[in-house]
């Protein structure tokens, strides 16, 4: 009876003991992909502002987010690079039946 308290005790302990680690390892690949940037690439944050990296100072980091608008952001709020290959082309896109290239219905 005395052995089930602490093989109960250890039960309750090792998932959290990994939940932990997962935690600490995620946090050090977010920074080490932070401390990556560099200017021009495409950047997702964590309020899903999607934006390109125009400047980078030590703890900042400033996002064009239009032709002609660049904001400055924490660099910790930067959550992912985003692969240009996964970007969808807006100039592709058939919006209600209209074929943006030549402007006709499809």
């Amino acid at each position: 009876m005395s052995f089930i308290f602490p093989l109960l005790l250890l039960l309750l302990l090792i998932p959290l003991f990994m939940g932990t680690r997962r935690q600490k390892r995620q946090m050090q690949e977010m920074q080490q992909m932070q401390d990556s940037l560099r200017i021009g690439d495409e950047v997702m944050t964590t309020a899903g502002l999607h934006a390109v990296v125009s400047d980078l100072q030590e703890t900042t980091v400033d996002l064009r987010i239009a032709p002609g608008v660049v904001t400055r952001w924490e660099r910790m709020v930067i959550r992912e690079r985003l692969n240009v290959e996964d970007e969808i082309d807006l100039d592709e896109i058939d919006i209600d039946g209209f074929d943006d290239a030549d402007g006709e219905r499809g």
